[in-house]
């Protein structure tokens, strides 16, 4: 079944999904649809500028920057950067590497050393048989194999890990669900 509208992805959803019914931040104070909107251009254009995002919300471009400045104070936008295709710098094989560690409840110390190695996208501690979900970006099997042998396997309190190497990628996204209907682009 292919999705082609936001309606076909919510007729498919469960009504309790959609936890953005709760608008409050960890800080304690609600985002308003207009914080929202800004959020929803800045994740599919970082560089877009503010008076082009005033434009399109149909405010001043003053009123837009000091939004966009709390939301950053606010650790709401925690950052900008670019996005690299993994492949075109010689990068093309993604895997998720399941690691058992020797730590502690609560300890974190193996999972700080996944996270220290330069391969390494992602480090989620997690519930169930394994501590770690670590997500890594190599060349090829090989580099992949050195990785799990000389990086990760000399890590004194890893105690095993399983491998799975992504065939491809349906969907890679930052972007957040910030609770703006439809496209953005849309209401142009």
């Amino acid at each position: 079944m292919i999705i082609d509208h936001i309606a076909d992805i919510r007729s498919v959803m469960s009504p309790s999904i959609d936890a953005l019914e709760v608008p409050l931040t960890s800080v304690g104070r609600t985002l308003d649809d207009t914080d929202r909107q800004i959020l929803a251009f800045l994740q599919r254009d970082a560089r877009m500028a503010n008076a082009e995002i005033a434009r399109r919300l149909g405010m001043a471009p003053s009123a837009i920057y000091d939004r966009i400045r709390k939301l950053e104070e606010r650790h709401i936008i925690d950052g900008y950067e670019a996005r690299v295709n993994a492949k075109s710098v010689g990068l093309g094989l993604t895997a998720f590497i399941f690691v058992r560690g020797e730590d502690g409840v609560g300890d974190t110390k193996t999972g700080t050393l996944l996270a220290k190695i330069p391969e390494t996208l992602e480090v989620h501690h997690v519930a169930g048989e394994d501590c770690y979900l670590v997500k890594v970006r190599v060349a090829d099997t090989d580099s992949l194999g050195k990785l799990l042998r000389e990086r990760i396997g000399a890590i004194k309190t890893v105690r095993s890990t399983r491998t799975t190497i992504v065939l491809g990628t349906l969907k890679e996204t930052y972007k957040l669900p910030v609770g703006v209907d439809g496209d953005v682009d849309a209401r142009r």
